[in-house]
């Protein structure tokens, strides 16, 4: 596979991941909240196309849950309850973009069966659909960390390069700051400092800009060297023997310098914002319930008999991962246009 189809795979499999979670309502067979206190800890359901007798099906099914025989806790499928799946099919609510609601979800099975793709919890709620709504959460975090950081970054780097002297020097003593700064223990302190009565989605939202606020330095450092190059650049000294002014000079001749590597930045910053994102609600300072995260999915792990006995609960580690090697890819992608435009 040449570099021109890999690149264009990498960003339709974010581009069709960022889908998944903008709209997770619709991909998801059921509500995050959704429980089913009779059905803990199941196992993901297995799709079949070929029933006990042996007659085969072009529509998949799944079979109903039953618990075992042998009073082990464990489930065992129940062979003559048979759900089909369904796909387009109505079911509960959800929230859609200018406060309308939706009822259709992409699939569903026959009722009153239930499919769960991912296995369940211990009240029983759909890792699945958990899983899609926690990625909104946590790739909001990453973007939303990122994008303050670039801003913060940027505007620092810019100014620090451009202008130089005092400016440039109180710049990088901040910078160097920054980057000795303890970010997580700094996040304890500030969550300790904040009222008991905030709402837990306005102190995380709080806690993820203050990450951004702290990972401002990188950026900043890497953009003051862009500018520093480009104001040297004879269109920029022509530009200024001309008589442009400072603000002409910076719109149209050094900042498009720049934006080749605030994308590249930003597809490097993103995953680690979001793995930010999943430590604070794995330590408890995120998103509470019922609300998911993939780090407060994670912390289910905490727990002794669910880290040994429910493999399935590791999945949300398992989407970490491949969204962590997308962005890489990407990242990698961007790297490689920019050095052939620098060519």
């Amino acid at each position: 596979m040449n570099s021109r189809w890999r690149n264009t795979l990498f960003i339709t499999a974010l581009a069709a991941l960022h889908l998944f979670v903008i709209f997770p309502g619709f991909f998801a067979p059921y509500d995050y909240a959704a429980q089913d206190r009779e059905l803990p800890f199941v196992p993901p359901s297995r799709l079949h196309f070929v029933d006990s007798g042996g007659a085969f099906h072009v529509r998949p099914f799944v079979y109903a849950w039953r618990e075992a025989s042998d009073s082990s806790g464990a489930y065992a499928e129940d062979r003559t309850q048979v759900r089909r799946v369904r796909f387009f099919v109505r079911g509960s609510p959800y929230a859609v973009i200018g406060g309308w609601a939706g009822r259709f979800h992409l699939f569903g099975v026959d009722q009153p069966g239930r499919i769960f793709l991912f296995g369940t919890d211990y009240f029983g709620r759909d890792e699945f659909s958990r899983m899609l709504y926690g990625g909104r959460i946590s790739l909001f975090a990453g973007w939303f960390g990122a994008t303050v950081a670039l801003l913060v970054g940027g505007l620092a780097g810019v100014l620090s390069g451009y202008c130089g002297k005092w400016i440039d020097a109180v710049v990088m003593r901040l910078v160097e700051l920054f980057l000795a700064l303890p970010w997580l223990y700094l996040l304890f302190a500030v969550r300790a400092a904040l009222p008991l009565r905030i709402r837990t989605v306005d102190a995380f939202f709080l806690l993820v800009g203050v990450v951004g606020l702290v990972g401002w330095a990188r950026p900043a450092r890497l953009i003051r060297g862009i500018v520093l190059s480009a104001k040297e650049r004879n269109f920029v000294l022509a530009a200024r023997a001309m008589g442009a002014s400072d603000l002409h000079i910076l719109y149209k001749h050094v900042l498009p310098q720049t934006y080749d590597t605030l994308l590249t930045m930003a597809a490097l910053l993103v995953p680690q914002f979001i793995l930010a994102e999943v430590t604070l609600s794995f330590l408890g300072l995120g998103v509470a319930e019922p609300v998911p995260s993939w780090g407060s999915l994670l912390a289910e792990l905490q727990k002794y008999s669910v880290l040994t006995s429910y493999w399935w609960m590791y999945l949300p580690a398992t989407a970490l991962v491949g969204v962590f090697l997308a962005y890489h890819w990407a990242s990698s992608a961007l790297q490689e246009k920019l050095r052939a435009g620098n060519a």
